[in-house]
């Protein structure tokens, strides 16, 4: 594998088959915290409880940065992502709430 095509190809390759390992490990790890997220809608559902908790809400993004800077991941980019998973979990909350 002298060429440098041949070489930067094979690399290429290594890195897209480990890039779409981890994105099935997001898409089930999502799925997972969703079957839990749901179950939790479900609790306040039968409970009466409201379908957010800013308070709770703010320390899980606070502790998401905190994680991603030890991670070395842009610690913006995992709190606009923590937002979005919150936001359609709240989602999910109201529509149980009906």
């Amino acid at each position: 594998m002298s060429d440098p095509t041949t070489l930067a190809a094979h690399l290429l390759r290594g890195h897209r088959d480990s890039i779409d390992r981890l994105d099935a490990i997001l898409v089930y790890t999502l799925a997972e915290r969703f079957k839990h997220t749901q179950a939790v809608g479900r609790l306040k559902a039968e409970h009466d409880l409201p379908p957010s908790d800013p308070a709770r809400e703010a320390r899980q993004i606070e502790r998401l940065e905190r994680l991603s800077e030890e991670a070395d991941l842009d610690p913006e980019f995992a709190k606009k992502f923590l937002t979005f998973v919150i936001r359609e979990v709240i989602r999910h909350h109201e529509k149980l709430q009906k």
